[in-house]
């Protein structure tokens, strides 16, 4: 008798004890998004290598892909005086291909808030990042404009502006006037250990305005790389303006991009240095329906003598937006990338995008029939 009354007792402490956490952390929130889709893609007909001879022959094949989908949870204490400790732990989700999940591997963090602002801790995105995602109608899907945008893609670059470094020691100011500002700096070599070691580094910042129909921000980032030095510099930089605007249903968004280096070679040309331009459009009908098209632009690559020929890409996007509540919607999504000769982006933001093209000078292209429900 006496061991059951001590197996019950057991049993109401385990429940008592989670239930007394829940309660001491009302604050507590758990989200996320599903978003899945079913994609026919053709990777195109290109080279081995950029302007190359040896010919690769695309095909056309069907997957199912995760778009970003993703689960976090967070909270905060309060703490008096205005002042708050925040934290946040999210990890992004390979739906169709779960044995690739880690654990908090997007945004995770611990910090403080309160009139001041905000000062995280951890892995974060990158305030030259977050100044323009929003511009971005397909963004977290196959035709997101980082396909093009935010550094360099396959051609081994170590451009990555659009990024969520670890060791981020992260500022976000208050909004004054409609105007907010966030610096950030990352410690990419946090292994050294004697002075032979190299030192990577990350700074960026950006400064932000909305008011009324408008939005507008600039960003900056700058990467130092000892570990990547060449003949040239060890140093990249970028530097991106957007603008929005909302009139009733309509909206329209532009975002233009610079990226810059010196390590191709004494003469510090550019290895990766390019331009880029979007230009999106999108027409709310109502009810979580809406209308999107982008176009995007990607320049040559490199300056000087080390300039790629023939380097330069587009891409155009339409979609279909249907929703069936606040939370869940249907979509449609056409995207075709071109690329010329010298160069070979590809899909990103979807577990398909990474075999999305066959090699250089070919023209990617995917039709995306997807859900996507948010909690």
């Amino acid at each position: 008798m006496m061991q059951k009354k001590l197996i019950v007792v057991a049993l109401t402490a385990a429940i008592a004890l989670p239930m007394q956490a829940m309660a001491d952390n009302g604050n507590f929130t758990f989200y996320g998004k599903a978003d899945v889709s079913y994609d026919s893609i053709t990777t195109g007909d290109g080279t081995t290598t950029a302007n190359g001879a040896t010919a690769v022959k695309g095909v056309t094949k069907r997957v199912v892909s995760s778009n970003v989908s993703k689960f976090g949870f967070k909270g905060s204490e309060d703490l008096g005086d205005g002042l708050s400790a925040i934290w946040q732990v999210e990890q992004q989700i390979d739906i169709d291909a779960s044995a690739k999940n880690t654990f908090a591997s997007r945004n995770t963090f611990a910090g403080l808030k309160g009139d001041f602002g905000q000062v995280l801790f951890g892995r974060h995105d990158s305030p030259y990042k977050l100044s323009t995602r929003k511009l971005d109608v397909f963004g977290d899907g196959i035709a997101d404009n980082r396909a093009l945008l935010g550094g360099v893609k396959g051609i081994n670059s170590t451009a990555a502006f659009d990024e969520r470094p670890t060791d981020v020691l992260a500022y976000f100011s208050p909004e004054f006037n409609g105007i907010s500002a966030a610096l950030a700096m990352a410690n990419l070599s946090e292994g050294n250990k004697v002075s032979t070691d190299k030192k990577d580094s990350v700074t960026s910042l950006s400064v932000s305005y909305k008011g009324g129909p408008i939005y507008a921000a600039v960003g900056y980032q700058t990467h130092k790389l000892e570990s990547k030095a060449t003949t040239g510099g060890d140093t990249e930089s970028a530097t991106k303006v957007g603008v929005g605007y909302n009139l009733d249903a309509f909206s329209v968004g532009v975002v233009y991009e610079k990226t810059t280096d010196d390590m191709a070679n004494a003469a510090k040309d550019s290895k990766y240095g390019h331009t880029a331009t979007y230009v999106s459009g999108k027409y709310d009908l109502g009810g979580n329906k809406a209308i999107k098209v982008a176009y995007g632009k990607a320049g040559k690559i490199g300056s000087g003598t080390a300039e790629i020929a023939d380097s330069d890409a587009s891409q155009v996007s339409l979609g279909y937006d249907h929703g069936l509540s606040k939370h869940t919607k249907l979509y449609v999504v056409y995207s075709k990338i071109t690329n010329g000769k010298g160069v070979n982006y590809g899909f990103s933001q979807s577990t398909a995008g990474s075999t999305s093209n066959s090699g250089f000078g070919t023209s990617p292209s995917a039709i995306s029939l997807g859900l996507q429900h948010s909690f």
